[in-house]
C-alpha cells in the first residue's frame, strides 16, 4: 500500500470517527433529552442508553428526570380573619413533558421563578379562605393538599408536575411578634407589681398580729 493511500485512509478514518462521535450521545438514567435541529425541537428521548442524531446539524439538551425540590422564600399572607402571618413553604416537582417545558420556560432557572409565582399565588388564595387557627392546627395537611392541587393544575401548562407542597413554618410577622412581646412584658410587670403589693400587705398583717401577741404576752407576764 502506497504512502499516499495510507494517508488518505487515515484521513477518512479520522473524519469518520469525528462524524460518528458527533452523531452519538448518551442519555443517563436520571436524564431525558430533547433533540434540536437549528433550535427547533425534533424529538424527545426518555430512554437511557446510547442514541443517534444528525451530526453537526442537531444538538442535545438534557433535562433532569428525577424529583426536584424548590424551597420558596417566606411570604406574608392574610388569613380570612385578617390575621397576618409569614408562611415558608417548599414543593417537589418533576419535568413531565420535556417538549412543553422547553417551549414555555426553557430551563430550570426560569421554571423555578414561575413555580415561585404559582406557589405564592396559591398560598394566598387558599390561606385567605381560612382563619389563622386552621394554619396552626391539624387542618394544615388539608391546606397543603389544596395548595398542591392548585399549583399542579397551573404548572401542567409548563410541562411540570407538582408532586407535593409542604408548609415548613407559619409565624406572625416580626412587627406582630414585637407587639405581642411588649404586651406580654407589660402583663408580666403588672402581675409582678400586684404580687409585690399582696406580699407587702400580707407581711404587714403578720407583723401587726405578731406585735399584738407580743403586747398581750408581756402584759400577762407582768
Amino acid at each position: 500500500m502506497s504512502r499516499s493511500l495510507m494517508l488518505i485512509t487515515g484521513i477518512i478514518l479520522f473524519f469518520g470517527a469525528v462524524i460518528a462521535f458527533s452523531a452519538l450521545f448518551t442519555v443517563h438514567q436520571t436524564q431525558q433529552a430533547l433533540v434540536l435541529q437549528f433550535g427547533e425541537p425534533k424529538r424527545v428521548v426518555q430512554e437511557s442508553g446510547l442514541h443517534w442524531k444528525l451530526p453537526f446539524i442537531q444538538n442535545i439538551i438534557f433535562l433532569d428526570k428525577r424529583m426536584l425540590a424548590y424551597d420558596g422564600a417566606g411570604e406574608e399572607v392574610i388569613a380570612s380573619d385578617r390575621k397576618r402571618l409569614v408562611v415558608d413553604a417548599f414543593l417537589r416537582f418533576r419535568i413531565t413533558d420535556p417538549l412543553r417545558f422547553y417551549q414555555t420556560v426553557g430551563n430550570e432557572r426560569v421554571a423555578r421563578q414561575r413555580l415561585d409565582a404559582l406557589l405564592t399565588s396559591s398560598l394566598r388564595q387558599v390561606i385567605g379562605t381560612v382563619p389563622l387557627q386552621s394554619v396552626l392546627t391539624n387542618e394544615r395537611a388539608t391546606l397543603m393538599s389544596k395548595i398542591a392541587q392548585r399549583v399542579n393544575a397551573e404548572a401542567g401548562d409548563l410541562g411540570i408536575g407538582v408532586m407535593d407542597v409542604r408548609i415548613k413554618r407559619a409565624d406572625l410577622p416580626e412587627a406582630n411578634n414585637q407587639a405581642i412581646y411588649a404586651r406580654m412584658k407589660t402583663e408580666r410587670e403588672r402581675e409582678a407589681r400586684e404580687f409585690r403589693a399582696q406580699g407587702a400587705e400580707i407581711s404587714q398583717r403578720i407583723r401587726s398580729r405578731a406585735d399584738r401577741e407580743k403586747t398581750v404576752l408581756v402584759a400577762e407576764a407582768q
